[in-house]
């Protein structure tokens, strides 16, 4: 069992076990420890999002790589998906984000990437965090860390990539609305869209510290929503913290999730020859509609556990060309090695403007089954499997629910949530089976 990492790196209040000063410093430690065993001289790119904490955190982590041989460079304030095509492009070791993604500001987290620009294996995770622990218990003080000055160059050859991605693209004669939720996408997508044409209308842009995600962004989609049937654009976009996932809005103010993406972004590649083996690979979240609209255009759905990294392993195993999650994190490997909001954005948008139709009408046969999900916040996370009133009555909703329906009940991989989802025809069924399991949980679990 993992103690640190969790689906996306290591996550927790800021200042707080795990990302105390001395257990960060312990990251910086091991992880150049790490790279030493297969880089003579390893380097190390740093990226942050826009949180408070997030300057003395990079400053830490950066005073213990420094410490074990590793020289690091700082991106500054930049998207998760950024570091990761930087750290392949430019040929460092590894490369590190501090952000807590979709969590509020209190929250940070440390994201780790390889120098392939991936995200690590589970089993390098393991080996990284028992060196943590063994580091930890030898250091009585640790090192404080000063902040490294940023090179723009970082951003600016980021910021290329993404206009490289789609060429000709032109938004003119579209109106969009982009909500950074004050975080990461702030620092690039204001100028990235200035180069497009259109009449682009910017929300959430101006982070303080602690305004990221705060009633905005991809947590918030509904929030983008309304702003764009309010002003009358074509369309909206929202990113989330570190801006590695997007999630729309149609001019009629409807959400666009990930789920839809996946079917206008298949049916688009597949037109075009581009959707190998005529797959694509979602999670267990995803909803049935999609699989049955995407079977309906003779391409196969098939499923991988929560988080994009485990998408992507299914996706390497099958050779697919397209991935997701509901949540809007987007994979196209033939682009880049992660989810990335700002390069789903334009690809979304060049869809939009080579088809000349409207984002509802690219997606309007997407029949959503009725689906809830019910977070339940526990104080440990024991195996569900070895709690029998919560078996029993995940077990009668399966049989209940048969052929029309499902049942996903997980941890959280970032929070200390058990997440309860029921999909069905029925939408009382649907409320009835997930009030029932997650009070089965609740009694059990219930922090």
């Amino acid at each position: 069992m993992r103690k640190l990492f969790g689906t996306d790196g290591i996550r927790a209040v800021a200042g707080e076990a795990p990302l105390d000063a001395k257990t960060i410093y312990a990251v910086g430690l091991a992880l150049a420890h790490q790279l030493n065993s297969s880089h003579q001289h390893p380097r190390v790119l740093l990226g942050m999002d826009t949180r408070e904490s997030s300057q003395w955190i990079a400053a830490t982590i950066a005073a213990g790589l420094a410490e074990a041989g590793a020289h690091v460079e700082n991106a500054g304030v930049i998207t998760t998906p950024a570091v990761a095509y930087l750290a392949r492009q430019h040929g460092f070791s590894a490369g590190v984000v501090i952000s807590a993604s979709h969590n509020p500001w209190q929250d940070n987290g440390i994201k780790i990437f390889g120098s392939d620009g991936y995200k690590l294996p589970d089993e390098t995770e393991l080996r990284i965090e028992a060196e943590i622990f063994r580091r930890i218990e030898s250091l009585d003080t640790h090192r404080a860390g000063s902040t490294l000055a940023v090179n723009v160059k970082f951003l600016k050859d980021y910021e290329s990539f993404l206009r490289s991605v789609v060429p000709g693209l032109n938004l003119n004669g579209l109106r969009v609305v982009l909500d950074c939720a004050n975080g990461a996408a702030s620092a690039i997508a204001p100028e990235l869209f200035a180069h497009l044409g259109g009449s682009i209308h910017l929300t959430h842009a101006a982070p303080d510290g602690h305004n990221i995600n705060a009633n905005c962004g991809a947590l918030h989609p509904d929030v983008v929503a309304a702003e764009t049937k309010n002003l009358g654009a074509n369309l909206g976009v929202t990113f989330d913290g570190d801006a590695d996932r997007a999630m729309f809005a149609d001019a009629h103010g409807n959400v666009v999730n990930g789920d839809a993406v996946m079917l206008l972004a298949a049916r688009d590649m597949k037109a075009r020859g581009m959707l190998h083996n005529c797959t694509v690979v979602a999670t267990t979240m995803s909803n049935m509609g999609l699989e049955a609209a995407l079977r309906r255009d003779g391409i196969r759905m098939l499923r991988a556990p929560v988080g994009d990294k485990y998408v992507l392993e299914r996706m390497r195993q099958e050779h697919a060309s397209l991935g997701g999650e509901q949540s809007g994190h987007i994979l196209f490997p033939h682009l880049s090695t992660t989810g990335d909001g700002l390069l789903t954005a334009l690809v979304v948008l060049d869809v939009v403007r080579r088809s000349g139709r409207a984002l509802h009408e690219l997606v309007a046969d997407l029949k959503v089954f009725p689906q809830v999900i019910v977070n339940v916040r526990v104080r440990e996370k024991k195996p569900l499997d070895q709690i029998v009133t919560v078996t029993d009555t995940i077990r009668d909703a399966e049989t209940e629910l048969a052929e029309s329906g499902r049942v996903v009940v997980r941890y959280s991989g970032t929070e200390a949530l058990a997440r309860v989802m029921i999909e069905a025809e029925s939408e009382e069924a649907m409320r009835r089976h997930a009030d029932r399991i997650a009070a089965a949980i609740r009694t059990e679990l219930g922090s």
